[in-house]
């Protein structure tokens, strides 16, 4: 697939008329081994076991019904998870040669639009990260022009069928690979045995999703916002993971003309923002000064990808932005855990010691980084204290806390700094062109 990529790399208007042939066994038999292997299985039913039984006769099967068009879409099963805010949210389960066949248009569809997508794109992308968008963000702020912040959240991120598959076909016009797709579009969700149709919308728990998303707010979002800030007097800056994105400004009336103009551009392709959570800030190296001559008081914070950023100084009393973990995300972290040692309450110390040692050590993995340590820690010696009532709660001699400290000093690890500086590792992956255009 070398070849599709160094097509798309030369010519961004060439549309690719011939791509079902890379969907081959062997690209199949790849992607089966990188799903998940204890995922829930989906309204077929079927395992990662089940189907690892007689693999290369069931993959066979798939390559030849895939490549006649006989293969068809199943629905996602429909389950409700509880979101912080104590409502639902609908999560889809897709079944197994879903996965395995969207998994592998994916891979093809990556070569092309790898290529095509913007520098400031970061979710859900080959070789990116959400600490690389964190990285950027940081940069952006401390090195540019920026003095007022714009923080997006779309409203329910419905997309049109008709539109989605129109802007797909802008660099793909394989009609086969665009019938898997709408077949994945049309497939609907099975809930409690009941199947409905999805008018808007990826598919719910689907491996193509991310990608569809993608495409369309490359084409919807990232194309006008470059094509708009090329025109502007003023810096402009932007990161975006998924469908939250941060923009940065120098002059606060093109923020503003820029939001009255998205709302009327993205209603045009079925979007809408979500008004009482879309901000526009003053945030910047001179946002406490002008606050303070207004009588406004400390510049206010905004929140990307689970870390509150704040104005602040370093020890030189130059600006910094401090980036520490979301209130709302620790309190809820705080709460399961809570709910979990309720439930291991009886189970061995060393069992349930070790399980926390995991859970912090994954729990600091993405949320040290600098200024956020003294956070950490704060958060260590909330565990410590639900994980002391708890063992308080199992018998009538209540131990002390002295004489419970040395458990949780064996068990449970101090944070250690795991992201250092976000401006080095931007350039040093801006050297070797992880950050292109």
């Amino acid at each position: 697939m070398h070849g599709v990529r160094e097509r798309a790399r030369k010519n961004k208007q060439e549309r690719f008329t011939a791509l079902l042939h890379h969907v081959t066994p062997e690209l199949l038999r790849e992607s089966f081994y990188a799903l998940k292997r204890k995922a829930a299985p989906g309204v077929d039913g079927m395992t990662w076991q089940e189907y690892a039984t007689g693999l290369e006769d069931r993959l066979k099967d798939l390559h030849g019904r895939v490549h006649r068009g006989a293969y068809q879409a199943q629905p996602s099963k429909r389950r409700w998870i509880p979101k912080a805010n104590g409502k639902q949210r609908p999560l889809g389960i897709a079944a197994l040669e879903d996965k395995i066949v969207q998994q592998v248009v994916v891979t093809v569809l990556n070569e092309i639009y790898e290529e095509d997508f913007r520098g400031f794109s970061y979710g859900f992308r080959p070789g990116r990260s959400q600490h690389m968008g964190l990285d950027a963000l940081y940069v952006a702020i401390k090195r540019k022009r920026v003095n007022w912040i714009l923080d997006l959240d779309l409203k329910s991120f419905n997309i049109p069928h008709e539109k989605l598959v129109q802007l797909i076909e802008e660099r793909i016009a394989d009609p086969r690979i665009l019938r898997l797709i709408q077949k994945w579009l049309k497939a609907g969700v099975m809930e409690d045995g009941v199947w409905s149709e999805t008018e808007a919308g990826t598919p719910q728990g689907a491996v193509i999703s991310p990608l569809l998303s993608n495409v369309y707010l490359h084409y919807v979002l990232d194309q006008w916002t470059d094509r708009w800030r090329q025109a502007a007097r003023g810096e402009i800056t932007i990161v975006r993971y998924a469908d939250d994105a941060i923009l940065g400004f120098q002059h606060q009336d093109e923020a503003e003309r820029y939001l009255r103009e998205l709302k009327e551009h993205l209603r045009a392709y079925g979007l809408e923002l979500n008004e009482e959570k879309t901000r526009l800030i003053r945030f910047g190296r001179f946002a406490a000064l002008n606050r303070a001559e207004r009588g406004e008081g400390k510049p206010e914070a905004f929140t990307f990808l689970g870390f509150q950023h704040v104005c602040g100084k370093n020890k030189l009393g130059r600006f910094e932005v401090r980036r520490i973990t979301d209130g709302k995300r620790r309190r809820k972290k705080l709460q399961e855990l809570k709910q979990e040692l309720r439930r291991r309450m009886h189970a061995p110390i060393a069992m349930v010691g070790g399980w926390l040692r995991s859970v912090l050590h994954g729990y600091y993995q993405y949320h040290a980084v600098l200024e956020n340590l003294p956070v950490l820690s704060r958060f260590r010696h909330q565990v410590a204290r639900h994980w002391f009532r708890t063992l308080s709660q199992r018998s009538q001699r209540r131990p002390t806390w002295k004489q419970l400290g040395p458990v949780f000093n064996h068990w449970l690890p101090i944070p250690q700094l795991v992201h250092d500086y976000p401006d080095a590792r931007f350039d040093a992956r801006l050297r070797k062109g992880s950050h292109p255009r």
